[in-house]
């Protein structure tokens, strides 16, 4: 790929700077898959001459996971390193900052018993309990970027020859981020401000409730009284400014917990955990899921429902237009964090206290009272598609178009 070190290098130095805004003294920690070396050195780096005082690498290779699925005894799956958890703790607590590399190979479990996955992945959400709650009130900065791997890479790109999928997988990463412009920092910052525009639109309207229509979705969403749709980024405790999702084209808010009704269908298969989940439609009553199907991976799905009680109900909705860079590359991802960039997305599970007002300083039972949702997880699936039409209602009974044809109205 031509100039690929000098795009690299820009993309490094976007991550560090928008992404987590590494400020002089504070440390970073890096998770990173191993094929990523190069630009995990190169964000190092970046991050040392930003003024981090020290940054810590994890190194992650997904097939030592899948060994453990296959090898290791039944008990192993409830065990979660309680050190582990305490690292993350500390970081957050002594407002430190984390970067994590993320791109699971959407087919690493394939085969693997799902519910030695589903218990693994539940003890590691309950040891990490106390360290999401830091995240989802962005007591601290987080970003989730991406990078290829081979497997990710022949998954996405299986119709071209192995030997171009990386280079492809590059051209698609660097494309979706903006890092081809003469200035790439420059650039997310104009993007920010866009989509500042439409989140201070959403919040001017104080839409009482949200109607999606499209085939196999016919749904009404409630929002909560003091409801806050957020984009971009936002300020972590100390008020600094970082992105959590890069690339990302999503305003996002909370749906009220108990005020979600009808049919939703997906539009995009779901990487959960290294296992497919497609076609899933799920039918709510008074917000909880109370029938749920899937053209394949149903198990998969009845084992999230199961982590519980709040993993039945919405804890995010999300307005993405149709017409956005990643959409325009027409490619299924199965990454979450690309395809829920393309598309109107909800998430099952916990919603984020940010999303309404004063709701960092709240207790569970205290969100839970305002309509949020409180759970162990939050899993986004894709909704959106050039046939998805949305209606707000406002308080006095008006009717308002919001999105036609998968696009702002």
């Amino acid at each position: 790929m031509k100039d690929f070190d000098k795009l690299l290098e820009k993309y490094a130095e976007l991550v560090v700077k928008v992404g987590v805004n590494i400020q002089p003294g504070q440390v970073l920690i890096v998770q990173s898959p191993l094929e990523t070396v190069q630009f995990t050195r190169l964000i190092v780096s970046k991050a040392y001459e930003a003024g981090a005082k020290y940054v810590q690498v994890e190194w992650d290779d997904e097939m030592i996971s899948r060994i453990r699925y296959e090898k290791a005894p039944d008990n192993s799956f409830e065990y979660y390193p309680k050190w582990q958890a305490d690292m993350m703790e500390q970081l957050a607590e002594g407002g430190g900052a984390l970067l994590h590399i993320k791109v699971p190979d959407p087919m690493l479990l394939k085969g693997v018993d799902g519910a030695k996955v589903s218990t693994a992945v539940k003890a590691a959400a309950m040891a990490r309990e106390k360290f999401q709650g830091y995240i989802r009130t962005n007591k601290v900065s987080w970003s989730l970027i991406k990078a290829p791997t081979q497997a990710w890479a022949n998954k996405v790109f299986a119709d071209l020859p192995e030997s171009e999928r990386i280079d492809a997988m590059w051209e698609a990463v660097f494309l979706m981020n903006r890092v081809g412009n003469d200035d790439p920092v420059a650039a997310w910052q104009e993007h920010i401000g866009n989509l500042k525009q439409r989140q201070n639109y959403m919040n001017n309207k104080r839409y009482k409730r949200l109607h999606y229509r499209a085939p196999g979705t016919d749904l009404k969403v409630e929002l909560p009284e003091g409801h806050l749709w957020l984009g971009g980024g936002d300020h972590n405790e100390a008020g600094v400014y970082f992105v959590a999702n890069m690339p990302t084209e999503e305003i996002y808010s909370m749906p009220h917990r108990t005020g979600v009704n009808g049919t939703v269908t997906s539009t995009l298969p779901l990487n959960l955990n290294g296992r497919l989940v497609e076609g899933i439609q799920l039918t709510f009553k008074d917000g909880k899921v109370t029938d749920y199907q899937a053209k394949s991976g149903r198990e998969h799905l009845t084992s999230l429902l199961a982590t519980d009680e709040g993993a039945s109900f919405l804890g995010e909705i999300a307005l993405v237009p149709h017409d956005s860079p990643i959409s325009r590359l027409n490619r299924i991802f199965y990454n979450t964090g690309v395809d829920e960039n393309a598309s109107c997305h909800f998430a099952l599970g916990s919603s984020y206290p940010v999303n309404i007002e004063g709701g960092t300083k709240l207790s569970k039972q205290e969100l839970l009272a305002k309509g949020a949702n409180v759970s162990l997880t939050h899993v986004d699936f894709m909704i959106g598609s050039t046939e998805l039409d949305i209606d707000g209602e406002l308080e006095d009974g008006t009717i308002e178009p919001v999105f036609r044809k998968g696009n702002w109205a």
